[in-house]
């Protein structure tokens, strides 16, 4: 029961902060530095995702794996085109170009 209850609270919490947001939206003005700044929230987000995931094989650091070059090379291809299916399918071949080349 503890469990069900853990879970309606958090998901209940998460709504609230989230309806939070929605409700302020128009009643104050963000500072111009502030809204600046938010712009690089899903940038960082997204890095602190995709960067350990990169790096990381098992529990050691390994920067050598077919990973590495192929999130890379995705990278650059989303920078370019700025196109996702592009950049996932980039992505892919590269990866698997790389480790058809490490085998």
């Amino acid at each position: 029961m503890t469990l069900w209850l853990s879970m309606l609270a958090a998901g209940a919490l998460t709504f609230a902060i989230r309806l939070s947001f929605i409700g302020a939206a128009g009643r104050f003005v963000i500072p111009g530095w502030f809204e600046r700044m938010l712009r690089f929230v899903p940038v960082a987000a997204l890095s602190a995702l995709i960067w350990p995931d990169l790096m990381i094989v098992g529990s050691t650091i390994d920067i050598a794996q077919a990973r590495m070059p192929a999130g890379m090379l995705a990278a650059v291809i989303a920078w370019r085109t700025r196109n996702i299916g592009f950049t996932i399918g980039g992505g892919m071949l590269a990866l698997w170009l790389f480790q058809w080349l490490a085998a």
